[in-house]
């Protein structure tokens, strides 16, 4: 971020952690590093607008936290607690959200190419019109999430879905294959049997063989 950016952007809503608030007023007088808020709690905040790019949210509570139209390129989430976070439009490329908690989180218009949400967990998000080209969803729990018009690309799709997920208008290419989840049991599904599957539910996306291993797979 240049220092011009970051003097003229100012949070909407500080914190109410003491702490998180403090720290996050020394980053944006500071200009010379990057926000270190791992294990902070952001719930309180509005922080729409920002410019977190190559900060560290690990481990961090951002709930019901509003981050509309924020950058988080290369940031770190790992393991951060957003949910009911609102990520409208957000800058999401090449962040790191393994393992992070995005229940009910809105990230409809946001880019996430290059992103990594492995064993995310997604359930009731909003995925509405967002990019996911080159992200890598390993082992992602997207049960009950709506990704109409969605765009993936060349996308490891490894994710778990149930009769709920909503799958209309999306497009594009990914690996596969997917959990479906129902009635007590679960089943994987690739290939053409993947193609049709979500054909019927109102998407048309193309599965293609995987180019290199995923990430931690052999």
């Amino acid at each position: 971020m240049s220092s011009g950016i970051r003097k003229n952007w100012k949070p909407a809503a500080l914190p109410a952690d003491p702490a998180a608030a403090e720290q996050l007023r020394e980053w944006l007088a500071s200009e010379e590093y990057n926000l270190n808020g791992m294990g902070r709690d952001f719930r309180g905040a509005d922080l729409s607008g920002g410019d977190f790019s190559n900060c560290w949210f690990t481990d961090a509570v951002m709930v019901d936290v509003r981050l509309v139209g924020a950058s988080f390129y290369r940031a770190d989430l790992q393991s951060a607690d957003l949910t009911r976070a609102d990520l409208t439009a957000a800058d999401l490329v090449k962040a790191n959200l393994d393992e992070a908690v995005l229940r009910s989180a809105v990230l409809d218009g946001a880019d996430m190419v290059g992103a990594s949400l492995s064993d995310a967990d997604a359930r009731g998000a909003s995925f509405r019109g967002t990019h996911f080209v080159g992200a890598e969803l390993l082992d992602t729990d997207m049960r009950g999430s709506d990704l109409s018009d969605a765009v993936v690309e060349e996308n490891y799709f490894e994710i778990k879905v149930d009769d709920t997920t909503v799958l209309r208008g999306l497009r594009g290419t990914v690996f596969g294959p997917i959990t479906v989840v129902g009635d007590g049991s679960s089943r994987e599904v690739g290939g053409a049997e993947l193609e049709e599957w979500i054909s019927a539910r109102g998407g048309q996306v193309q599965v293609i063989p995987p180019r290199r291993p995923a990430v931690g797979r052999p």
